[in-house]
């Protein structure tokens, strides 16, 4: 069987995944990050009233042609405390920033362009145009106007924006359900003492960090031992729990206790493919199961990291309603590198910036896909294409950036 190239295998995950358009609504405090599901338009109109910009004092431009003009100050508007006169011919009212301008007003001097006189009067040391430091009415949005679009993620401007809008409430696409599943009668949780035989299970808890960063909500269902029963038991809970994605770690291959696939298989997975061109990370399984799509990851935790990287992150954004996220960028080889085979390498590099800007890629020299002391150190991966010839130092590189 001919293996799967890494771009056409990510097609075929997409390209099957279906987001879900269920809703809710939720305060703007936990709506960081969610994708809005519908249109938004304003309660309220901002600025709701002609305001001040800057602290001076409101005016008529007529009064302040002339620079020197003196002007006598018949009050003050402060934000929350208007003044409720009207400016005439030869007044002045000070104003403070966000204060409602006062009838008759149509420009602010600012105070540093005023002289205080005695007698309550100022003086003019300059002569803006009219109109200046005045916010008007309605300039940022009107009620009625849709300010916020469907499908926006919410950040920090756009939710400050639903507040102005006197929005408490947003509703949001719900964020996919990621259940995952860490098999091997060898593995115990973190805390544990391992006896000779047995190691600490570890995939979950990356893997489950890159499912939650890439919008989705985690089933974390623990592990679970080679044995059929067990399996299906778990894959049961995840059906129960409304999983859109199950990912197990782990046993997906088809060695005499790899049981994933087969148990899977036997509850009516129907298997889209597994073994992918590339390393670390060739044992990937891809199926779909009642709806829920299955990614089967290798047990390595290295392979499992890397392989989570390329396939959950984008599926579960993709569910989640997100745009892919752009990790890929360019670099220079800081040490030779072999001609490839035919599988996609990922390999681990630590990246350092030169003076002028530019990254240069240090790959480590140890690549084994158990060693997570090394991923933990790397800045990113260096990709190289099937059959790619040699490198030598100084090579353009390209590299998946790992943060």
């Amino acid at each position: 069987m001919s293996l799967l190239s890494v771009e056409d295998a990510l097609a075929r995950v997409i390209d099957k995944a279906r987001p879900h358009r269920w809703t809710e609504r939720l305060a703007l405090h936990e709506c960081f990050g969610r994708v809005l599901a519908e249109d938004i338009a304003a309660r309220v109109t901002h600025p709701a009233f002609d305001n001040s910009a800057m602290d001076g004092y409101a005016v008529r431009h007529e009064d302040i042609v002339n620079i020197g003009a003196q002007l006598v100050v018949i009050g003050q508007s402060a934000a929350g405390h208007g003044f409720r006169g009207g400016v005439r011919a030869g007044e002045a009212v000070r104003i403070f920033t966000g204060a409602p301008l006062p009838a008759g007003a149509d420009t602010v001097i600012i105070q540093e362009d005023t002289e205080k006189l005695s007698g309550g009067k100022i003086r003019t040391l300059f002569a803006p145009a009219k109109g200046r430091h005045i916010r008007l009415a309605g300039q940022d949005f009107v009620e009625g106007d849709i300010a916020l679009v469907a499908g926006s993620v919410l950040d920090a401007g756009r939710l400050t924006l639903a507040a102005a809008m006197s929005h408490e409430r947003l509703p949001v696409f719900k964020k996919p359900r990621i259940a995952i599943i860490a098999t091997g009668d060898e593995l115990l949780p973190p805390g544990s003492v391992p006896g000779a035989d047995q190691i600490i299970a570890s995939n979950t808890y990356g893997v489950a960090a890159i499912a939650r960063e890439s919008g989705g909500e985690v089933l974390d269902l623990g592990i679970v031992p080679d044995d059929e029963a067990a399996i299906s038991a778990a894959v049961e809970k995840a059906q129960a729990a409304g999983a859109d994605v199950l990912v197990t770690l782990g046993g997906a291959s088809v060695g005499d206790h790899d049981l994933v696939q087969s148990t899977l298989l036997s509850r009516g997975m129907v298997l889209d493919f597994w073994r992918i061109a590339m390393r670390p990370g060739k044992p990937l399984m891809v199926g779909e199961l009642s709806g829920m799509t299955v990614l089967g990851l290798p047990g390595n935790p290295v392979s499992s990291l890397v392989c989570a990287l390329l396939f959950l992150e984008p599926l579960t954004r993709h569910l989640a309603h997100l745009p892919p996220r752009s990790r890929t960028t360019t670099a220079r080889l800081a040490t030779p590198l072999p001609a490839n085979d035919r599988r996609q390498d990922y390999i681990r590099a630590r990246l350092t910036v030169e003076p002028d800007g530019s990254l240069v890629a240090h790959p480590f020299a140890r690549q084994d896909s158990s060693m997570m002391n090394i991923f933990a150190q790397s800045d990113g991966l260096i990709v190289r294409a099937p059959h790619a010839t040699a490198a030598s130092s100084g090579d353009p590189c390209n590299v998946l950036r790992l943060r």
